[in-house]
Parts: C-alpha cells; sequence; structure tokens
C-alpha cells in the first residue's frame, strides 16, 4: 500500500499497525490491572456478604471518627 492513499484516518498502513499494537497492548495492561484491583477488593471486602453481614460498615468507622471530634 502506498503512502499517498486516502485513509480515513490519514495513517499510513505501518503507522495504523504500530497505533493498532500500542492501543492492544495499553488495554491488555489495563485489563490486568483492572482484574488486580477487583481481586483486592474482593479479599477486603466481598460484594456478597455471608449471613451474619459485614463485620464492620464503613458507616462504623465513619461513627468512630466523629466522635472524637465533638
Amino acid at each position: 500500500m502506498s503512502a499517498s492513499s486516502n485513509t480515513t484516518s490519514g495513517l499510513t498502513d505501518s503507522e495504523a499497525r504500530e497505533f493498532h499494537n500500542l492501543f492492544v497492548s495499553s488495554f491488555v495492561v489495563f485489563t490486568i490491572v483492572a482484574i488486580i484491583a477487583h481481586i483486592l477488593v474482593w479479599q477486603w471486602r466481598p460484594w456478597f456478604p455471608g449471613v451474619n453481614g459485614y463485620t464492620q460498615s464503613f458507616l462504623d468507622g465513619v461513627q468512630h471518627v466523629t466522635s472524637y471530634l465533638t
């Protein structure tokens, strides 16, 4: 393919391939980071609590902090 061909992006074939490779590798890295973040959050606080619910809720922590302020 020649460099003078008209494309909608304005990139040559080699530039388009280079951009595609960069986009795909960035997407893979983002996906891996997101999966790791989800696993860490799941370990910290599962999305589905057990029969007894969560051991401590966010509001309990806020009430504890506000007790020091008043």
